[in-house]
């Protein structure tokens, strides 16, 4: 069943001017956009990290039931410490504000762009295999590293890390163990010397995404 759209409101006097009706749509306005700071971070106007736990399942429980995989990609900014240190945390949040911009405006309407914590990002692309995810994300970080970052004393190249997975139909994690895996990914990247991408293999994606034939006797039994 849709949900009812709100009616127009009306007076019920039949008044053309009314203080009661003009406080109500006040009221909806203010509602509307609480609504959409409860899902939003204040600094880059990306999804805040509440609303990417909440979609991230909705599209993991989606990819059970349709069988379509939804690719996650971590995003680590590199040495952003550095800049805070250096040139200060103004200039350090005019770079999460442009890459903030780089996501939204690289990734499809379809896909969900958060900030994950100071320096973090992420994006969920549903409906998507992990050679497309990995092609997007790769294009993603040519055009980070390309566009310098200006400020009045002048301007820097920053750089991205990022790790990538895919969640199957057969895949078995719990959405905490799915982030831990794209997490491990990020780290790896970071440790093979940045602005890169390392992802699961795609040789090793079904034997780390299917269950075992052990497993599956003790979830479903002896019968096929």
């Amino acid at each position: 069943m849709k949900k009812p759209k709100d009616s127009p409101l009306t007076c019920s006097a039949g008044e053309d001017a009314c203080d009661w009706l003009d406080e109500v749509k006040k009221l909806r306005q203010q509602i509307s956009e609480l609504s959409g700071l409860v899902a939003t971070d204040v600094l880059t106007g990306l999804y805040n990290f509440r609303h990417f736990k909440n979609v991230l399942q909705t599209e993991m429980d989606r990819s059970k039931r349709s069988g379509i995989p939804t690719s996650l990609v971590m995003v680590d900014l590199d040495h952003f410490k550095n800049i805070n240190h250096t040139l200060g945390h103004e200039v350090g949040n005019r770079a999460l504000k442009q890459v903030a911009n780089i996501l939204r405006n690289e990734v499809r309407t379809t896909d969900i762009v958060c900030r994950y914590g100071r320096k973090d990002f992420a994006m969920i692309f549903p409906e998507t295999h992990l050679n497309l995810a990995v092609k997007a994300a790769d294009r993603i970080r040519e055009t980070i590293a390309f566009n310098p970052v200006e400020y009045e004393g002048g301007e820097f190249h920053i750089t991205a890390s990022m790790g990538i997975s895919v969640y199957m139909k057969t895949s078995i994690l719990a959405m905490d163990a799915f982030i831990d895996s794209v997490e491990k990914f990020l780290y790896e990247a970071k440790q093979s010397g940045r602005n890169c991408i390392c992802h699961i293999d795609f040789a090793d994606l079904r034997r780390t995404t299917e269950i075992s034939a052990d497993e599956r006797i003790l979830l479903y039994g002896g019968d096929d």
